[in-house]
């Protein structure tokens, strides 16, 4: 994975720094495993916005990805690597020995033509799913479940991981991306290996309009706003705005927002970094 940087032609490319798409392979998907991808622009049923910021951008097919890795015991080969606008990381095609084909998300290191599985005859290797019981302590690991056969929810974006520390009695204790420390059942599964893509962050857009392309409209800062539109509007000048927060009065730093009640709390050993 890298990162290229333009010749300043225009003023656009002068600062855009982009993905170089050195391990992807094709630029055609599977047309069995794409579906259509309604677009809200930020409108609920009554089309009015909810969400501000959200509108335009280039039409996209959503691809359908196998999170729940279920096909469990039979090997299947990497056909391709690809880019998928619908999420950071790349992914990647495998072909299955029954002929069936699936979209999953392709860890750090996986090539075309090599080989994963995943259920209890998987292997602690890149690419395989296997169960929490089964994965060697310190392993690195991604796309996560949370509760068994729901399908993978943790560490999918590119470039990151959680790592499998310690196991005590039916749970498995797994530090997440985020840096909290936490219980999860052994029967779930996940991914060994670490997501793609982890150049990403090192991508600049280098003009307003690629964030267009991506559907992202203009964001006014609350500060250089009416006190009737945001709570840190008004003032002469440029006042500060007092303390940040959202649009709808929540303070941005130090608020927790959590639920105390919520019932999986008693299964977090530790908090994430603030």
């Amino acid at each position: 994975m890298a990162v290229k940087k333009h010749n300043p032609v225009t003023p656009g490319s002068r600062f855009h720094v982009g993905n170089a798409f050195t391990e992807v392979t094709t630029s055609k998907p599977e047309k069995s495993l794409i579906a259509s991808k309604k677009r809200s622009g930020g409108r609920n049923s009554q089309g009015r916005m909810t969400v501000r910021n959200i509108g335009g951008g280039h039409k996209k097919r959503y691809r359908v990805i196998d999170f729940k890795r279920d096909k469990h015991g039979v090997p299947a080969t990497v056909k391709t690597i690809e880019y998928d606008p619908n999420r950071t990381a790349f992914i990647a095609l495998l072909s299955y020995a029954d002929g069936e084909k699936r979209y999953i998300l392709a860890p750090e290191g996986l090539k075309v033509g090599d080989k994963v599985m995943s259920g209890e005859k998987a292997t602690p290797e890149v690419g395989n799913t296997m169960f929490l019981r089964d994965i060697p302590f310190g392993t690195l690991i991604h796309n996560i479940e949370l509760h068994p056969g729901k399908g993978g929810l943790l560490a999918r974006s590119a470039g990151t991981y959680a790592q499998l520390n310690a196991k005590d009695g039916k749970y498995a204790i797994i530090k997440l991306p985020s840096g909290e420390t936490r219980m999860i059942l052994q029967t779930c599964l996940a991914t060994i290996g670490t997501i793609s893509n982890s150049d990403h962050s090192l991508e600049v857009m280098g003009k307003a309009g690629r964030n267009r392309w991506k559907g992202r409209r203009p964001r006014v800062r609350g500060v250089a706003m009416n006190p009737v539109d945001h709570p840190m509007g008004g003032g002469e000048g440029r006042s500060s705005g007092g303390h940040p927060r959202s649009r709808t009065g929540i303070f941005a730093k130090g608020q927790k927002t959590r639920n105390r009640n919520k019932p999986s709390s008693r299964l977090i050993i530790t908090r994430r970094k603030k």
